[in-house]
């Protein structure tokens, strides 16, 4: 690398990028455009019926948002043109071939033009119909894969995975690619194109009997679960995130290739703006339930540690991978991740929490202070299942029984008592195995790249480096404010 490359390597570039009304593309679309104003095109592929629809969701959804404002201020009236000059809004859909992009022309154009594809798609749910995950998460990589072989100018593909695709032990995770078909628990293997045979089959039945939508749905998101349980991963999401590795490490022939593996994305460091975050993610489930007062446990070990890398951060990775291995014909795996450089506790989240509710009270819609309480934490099943049992099941089942005497009279709270039971009951089964962490994700390949950032001259501008920063000044100062201007109203 050259000093100042990283921005540099942009410069008359096209760039297409696929999920670019989500979170991490959209940080990554202003970036590009802040740091280097002279690229040349980013194609931004966008489920739309028609190119009209496309640059509208384009124009609602990303260029309107808050994180463009640092953008904005510096192109004043000249921002729009900026805009509409470097950014092509491309209506089509991965799940499809040829990226869902119907127009012949414009796919013989966007093959001639394209030098890199950054493929952030993705369905991010861990409780997802399995059939969906499917679609979206494997077959539309292999779609993306397939489209990259096709640009005569390609440099690299970077395809956006999970670090929680790898097998969860004490010890580090090495940055190891997947081999095809293998699972996370010994002796067991598995076939993708059988999966899919077996979503279509058990739809079929489904469909037989004549379900309800809401039947077919629930019965397609325990499928995920089940299936991805029984070969070793925790989740829908993770399990197909590594049927996508194994798929493009198979595909990629001489293609350069680039796995990026965030661990629990949070909101922005700094870069931007501080604080900027879209969505319920990960970790943001626990501190929305307990800001809404849905939280009055939670199954987790405070002492373990929680893997989180800001979203500017992983962008910033990222577009440091892109460059660093244009034009070499290999497969790069990176973790983006914490836990070795400059890990963090559960604990400091919670304390981050109650310390901010403490300075900052939530009022109600009476007007009067909402008062909040330090959730218990239990840090095995049995004291968390015997917790639930004594103070939340047994008193919820002698309520529905007081109701049913009562002709229904208590209705309404026996309904908010149960949907706050079941809240804490699906949060601790998704998300447990995220607090129960036993290894650390290793970023060996990471640090090389971070060394080469620093060496010339582009840390600053590019900053990928976790041991920047104070965890429980970005928790409290930054973090959880950023979530509870989103999330709660």
């Amino acid at each position: 690398m050259e000093i100042g490359f990283i921005a540099n390597a942009f410069r008359e570039k096209s760039i297409l990028i696929t999920g670019s009304t989500g979170f991490l593309a959209k940080i990554l679309v202003e970036k590009v455009l802040r740091v280097q104003p002279k690229v040349k095109k980013l194609y931004l592929l966008v489920r739309a019926t028609d190119s009209q629809s496309a640059a509208q969701r384009v124009q609602n959804e990303v260029i309107e948002q808050e994180l463009f404002h640092v953008l904005r201020e510096k192109h004043g009236k000249e921002f729009g043109t900026f805009i509409w000059e470097k950014i092509s809004p491309i209506p089509g859909d991965i799940i499809h071939e040829n990226l869902g992009i119907e127009d012949a022309e414009l796919r013989e154009l966007l093959w001639k033009d394209i030098n890199m594809i950054i493929n952030v798609a993705a369905t991010t749910n861990f409780y997802v119909r399995y059939d969906v995950a499917l679609n979206v998460n494997v077959l539309g990589p292999k779609h993306v894969m397939k489209f990259a072989k096709s640009c005569s100018k390609l440099e690299v593909l970077l395809h956006v995975s999970t670090a929680y695709v790898t097998r969860d032990k004490p010890g580090l995770l090495l940055e190891k690619a997947l081999s095809m078909e293998e699972t996370l628990k010994d002796n067991l293997f598995f076939d993708i194109d059988t999966e899919i045979e077996l979503v279509e089959r058990r739809k079929k039945e489904l469909q037989a009997g004549k379900p309800t939508e809401d039947v077919e749905k629930m019965a397609m998101k325990e499928l995920g679960i089940e299936r991805a349980r029984h070969f070793g991963w925790p989740n829908t999401y993770v399990f197909t995130k590594a049927m996508a590795e194994m798929l493009l490490g198979q595909l990629r022939g001489n293609l350069p290739l680039v796995i990026a593996r965030p661990t629990i994305i949070t909101s922005t460091w700094r870069d931007p703006i501080p604080g900027w975050i879209e969505g319920i993610r990960t970790i943001d489930s626990i501190i929305v339930g307990y800001m809404k007062g849905n939280l009055p446990c939670f199954l987790g070990d405070t002492d373990s540690v929680m893997d989180v890398i800001p979203g500017d951060m992983v962008i910033n990775a990222m577009i440091a991978m892109v460059v660093a291995h244009s034009n070499q014909n290999a497969e790069f795996i990176y973790h983006i991740s914490s836990s070795v450089r400059n890990p963090v506790n559960y604990e400091v989240l919670e304390r981050s929490g109650y310390s901010y509710v403490a300075k900052h009270p939530r009022i109600g819609k009476d007007g009067k202070e909402i008062r909040m309480f330090k959730v218990p934490v239990f840090k095995t099943l049995d004291s968390f299942h015997a917790y639930l049992f004594l103070r939340h099941q047994l008193p919820l089942e002698m309520l529905r029984v007081v109701n049913f005497i009562l002709c229904h009279l208590f209705s309404k709270k026996y309904n908010e008592l149960r949907s706050k039971y079941k809240i804490v009951m699906r949060l601790a089964d998704l998300y447990a195995p995220y607090c129960f962490l036993k290894g650390r994700f290793d970023d060996i390949n990471l640090e090389r790249l971070r060394m080469e950032t620093r060496k010339h001259g582009d840390s600053h501008m590019f900053d990928f480096d976790p041991k920047n920063i104070d965890w429980d000044a970005y928790f409290h100062n930054i973090h959880i404010p950023g979530v509870i201007r989103k999330a709660i109203k």
